[in-house]
């Protein structure tokens, strides 16, 4: 399983560890990944996605995964992410035929 946000496509960083005598060390930086279960309105099912949790503070900013999902753009997200993507604006597509 890769270490990588699929909302945002935040991976692992290498860099250095910088020490006092300016010493550098090959450290990896890993993202804080959660998993967790999100509710899309517009589907009405859960969803469980392995995400950072910064992007669940964008998730919760913009006002819910179906919200942030139709803004995102394709490259940062995961298969899964970009399958519900669609799914959603199918759905959200044929919402309005439905009203009239």
């Amino acid at each position: 399983m890769a270490r990588r946000c699929e909302l945002t496509g935040k991976a692992v960083q290498v860099g250095h560890l910088v020490s006092h005598s300016n010493r550098k060390t090959k450290c990896r930086f890993l993202p804080n990944l959660c998993n967790v279960t999100l509710q899309s309105d517009a589907l009405g099912k859960r969803v469980r996605l392995r995400v950072t949790a910064h992007a669940l503070r964008s998730v919760e900013h913009r006002g819910g995964l179906d919200a942030f999902l139709i803004k995102a753009g394709e490259g940062d997200l995961s298969q899964t992410a970009r399958l519900l993507k669609r799914e959603i604006h199918k759905k959200l597509a044929e919402a309005p035929a439905e009203a009239a």
